[in-house]
Order: C-alpha cells, then sequence, then structure tokens
C-alpha cells in the first residue's frame, strides 16, 4: 500500500504540470483556429484574475518564447527576428515573439491566437516598448498599469502605510479605467462576482506556492528550484485565478509533504544547497541543471521563482469583500515584490540562504535580459561583503545558443564545486 501511495504522489506535480501545460496550449490553439483574440499579458502582474472574467484566452509571450529554447528551436526565431531588422543585442524572448508573429502565431507546442488587447505593467522597462510591436502589426489598443516601486532597498510598504494606501488608490483607479476598455474588447460585462469566485482562486494558489517553497527547507530538498520550478511556474501563471490552477498548488503541497515526512529528495544523494539567482539557461536547460545536479548540488531557492511568479511566491492573500480594491492591493504588493527581487534582493538573499542551509549562491546574468542581469556582479560583491560565503558567476543567455558555451560552463561549476569541497573539508578540520 505505502508503494502504490508512493507512486501515486510523488511526481505527480511535474506529471500534471506537463498536462495542464498541454491543454493550455490547446485551448490557445483553439481560439486562434476561431478567430479569437487573446489578451497578451507578461508574468509580472498579469492581472489573470480581472481578464477572465471577460473569457479572454491569456498568452503570456515570454512563456512561448522559451518554449522554443528549451525545444531546441529558439535560434529559428531568433534568426528570423535579426533577418526582418531586429538587433542581435535586444531581448530574446521579444525576437522569439516576432518571428512568432510573423509565422501567425506558430510555436512548437501549438497556434497562439492574435491579441486583441496587451496588458501589462511597468516592471520591465522592455515590457512598454514590446507592448508597441503589437500595437504596430495590429492596431489593438495596449496598457500600461502603472506600478509605483519600492523607494529602496528595506522601504517596502504595508496595507495601512499612508504611503502604501495612496499608491493603492492609484493602482485602483488605473484598473476602474481599463475595465470599460475590456467591455469593449470582450463584449462581456463585468461580473464582480466573477471577479470575487477567480481572485479566491488565486489565494489559494499564492497560499499554496508558499508553502511548497517553505518545504523545500527541508534536507534532502524535495524538489529542485531550477527544474521543477520552471514547471511549477508554468502553472502558476498560466492558471491563475482558476480552479484548477488552485486545486494543483493544493495537490502540490501535499506531494511535497509528504516527500519531506518520507525523507524523499530530487536527488538521491543532496550534498550541496544552492541558491539560484537570475534566468535559467533554456537553450541547454536539463544539461544546465545537470552540471549542478551531477556534482551532488541542488538548487533549494532561486530569485526566479519568485520574480517570475509575479508575487505569488509570498502567499499574500488579497481581500474579497471589495475585490477591486483587493485586486489593486494585490497586484501592487505582488509587483513590488517581483520588482524588489531583481533590484533589491541582497538582503532577503542573506535570509534565504539561512533559512534554506544553503552552501553557495549562483549568479547567472544572461546577454538577452538588461533588466535581470544590470548590476549582479556588484549585487554579489555586496552579499560578500555581507557574509563570507560561497559564491559563482556564470553567464549565458536564457535564449541565444551562439552565447553558451557548455565547456566554459562546465569548467567554472567543477571549479565552484572544488571549492565547495574544500571548504568543507577546512571547516571540519577546523571543528575536530
Amino acid at each position: 500500500m505505502a508503494l502504490e501511495t508512493n507512486a501515486a504522489i510523488v511526481g505527480r506535480g511535474n506529471t500534471d504540470g506537463a498536462r495542464l501545460f498541454r491543454e493550455w496550449f490547446d485551448g490557445l490553439t483553439r481560439a486562434a483556429a476561431e478567430g479569437r483574440g487573446g489578451a497578451y499579458v507578461f508574468v509580472m502582474g498579469s492581472l489573470g484574475e480581472l481578464l477572465r472574467t471577460f473569457d479572454l484566452p491569456l498568452v503570456f509571450p515570454e512563456i512561448n518564447s522559451l518554449q522554443t529554447a528549451v525545444r531546441h528551436v529558439a535560434h529559428e526565431y531568433l534568426d528570423q527576428a535579426e533577418d526582418y531588422g531586429y538587433s542581435p543585442d535586444i531581448c530574446g524572448y521579444v525576437k522569439a515573439d516576432v518571428a512568432t508573429q510573423l509565422r501567425k502565431g506558430a510555436l512548437p507546442m501549438g497556434t497562439i491566437p492574435k491579441p486583441a488587447i496587451a496588458v501589462y505593467t511597468n516592471a520591465c522597462n522592455t515590457y512598454i516598448k514590446w507592448a508597441e510591436i503589437w500595437e504596430r502589426m495590429y492596431h489593438v489598443p495596449i496598457v500600461t498599469i502603472d506600478i509605483p516601486g519600492t523607494r529602496s532597498a528595506g522601504a517596502q510598504t504595508w496595507p495601512g502605510d499612508p504611503d502604501f494606501e495612496n499608491d493603492r488608490r492609484y493602482v485602483a483607479a488605473q484598473l476602474r479605467e481599463l475595465i470599460p476598455l475590456l467591455e469593449r474588447v470582450s463584449g462581456v460585462r463585468f461580473d464582480i462576482d466573477r471577479l470575487r469566485e477567480n481572485m479566491k482562486h488565486a489565494n489559494t494558489m499564492s497560499r499554496g506556492w508558499q508553502q511548497v517553497l517553505e518545504l523545500n527547507r527541508a534536507r534532502p530538498a524535495p524538489f529542485n528550484a531550477l527544474s521543477d520550478g520552471t514547471i511549477y511556474l508554468g502553472v502558476a501563471n498560466a492558471y491563475r485565478g482558476t480552479a484548477a490552477g488552485a486545486r494543483y498548488f493544493e495537490e502540490l503541497v501535499e506531494e511535497m509533504e509528504y516527500k519531506v515526512a518520507k525523507g524523499i529528495g530530487n536527488l538521491t544523494d543532496e550534498q550541496y544547497r544552492l541558491l539560484f539567482v537570475g534566468v535559467p539557461c533554456y537553450p541547454i536547460f536539463r544539461r544546465f541543471t545537470e552540471l549542478f545536479s551531477g556534482l551532488k548540488g541542488s538548487f533549494v531557492h532561486s530569485t526566479y521563482l519568485w520574480f517570475a511568479s509575479g508575487g505569488t511566491s509570498s502567499g499574500y492573500q488579497c481581500r474579497l469583500d471589495d475585490p477591486l480594491e483587493g485586486l489593486a492591493e494585490g497586484l501592487l504588493f505582488g509587483v513590488r515584490d517581483a520588482m524588489d527581487s531583481m533590484f533589491f534582493h541582497t538582503q532577503p538573499l542573506l535570509k534565504m540562504y539561512e533559512d534554506y542551509a544553503a552552501d553557495g549562491v549562483v549568479y547567472h546574468p544572461i546577454k538577452s535580459c538588461r533588466t535581470v542581469s544590470t548590476g549582479l556582479a556588484d549585487s554579489r560583491r555586496a552579499l560578500m561583503q555581507a557574509r563570507d560565503l560561497p559564491s559563482l558567476f556564470i553567464e549565458s543567455d536564457m535564449m541565444d545558443r551562439r552565447v553558451v558555451s557548455e565547456a566554459q560552463l562546465k569548467n567554472r561549476i567543477d571549479a565552484f564545486f572544488e571549492g565547495l569541497a574544500t571548504r568543507r573539508h577546512q571547516a571540519a578540520q577546523s571543528r575536530g
């Protein structure tokens, strides 16, 4: 009976996550075939809870683009966009999406519908210019929701604080202006009770996501924050505000609790626990993870799981008594939290280092994303000044295989693990 329970639970999150992802792309393919327009959104502040009340299919260009890299065809899309006139120096996600539009939405996992509207925040400066491309291509409305950011490291404000309340009212006013436009674009009247129900599901998902991350403090860690975590992120974004998404994370918590209770880790012999800063190397995604796991290193947390979930990872619960005000509050906190993970992560990393009993931090700046990568060398220096802890600085890309050298990465990673082993040996001698 125990074996049957083990077989039914362990690995369920990955299996169900892959299935839900296929179903989501199948839905987008049907919408494209029916000629329905989609709402183009981004992972930091997608407003999925609101947009679903208007029956708009959600299209995440970031997710679409990274899928071309994971499936080893990104170079074809990048080449097409560059031939079209886009510079090799700009965001790889943007170029892959441009090529996707030139291919009438064709992607390895299906076909995405054309945009009917684009709704996005200012969490990433590229979002704004990216949306302007769709505006020029399709002459559709694009809407920027301006989210006031944290003023400085450690200056995050909370409900009840006058600055937070002023910012919340500012965001809420923008949402109220957005609703009539969504009604015109979709032909569906706004239903506040439907929004409340979607937000309830989003709250359940956020609470579960936070629990899953905290369960990875166990030794051995039940999941790999880089490989497994990316699957969980896909569901967190694509199914935000849905019953299916809420149920998935409730069951994911059950799986992780079971694995922790049984001492089941993502590695059979976990020796080193690592934190990851940046965006994964998708062109060699599986191999990139193996370069660490093959040396018995497990990623127990990452800033990617923080910012790419748009603040969902915090477990923040939006108030449901006044859904629009609650949504504005949640959006303000979530997007601000996501931006903090990119710009003010030094102190949170130090806490994460303690909470997760980490052995080292891996910094991974990438060519395609300056928003995430700029300043990582300075952040690493600040971390090392604050604490004597091992760190690795490696560079590649999230999309462009032309700037990914597996041999160079392996040399740097091997040397890093040698340093970890030496450090551990010296610590043991000192204790002895």
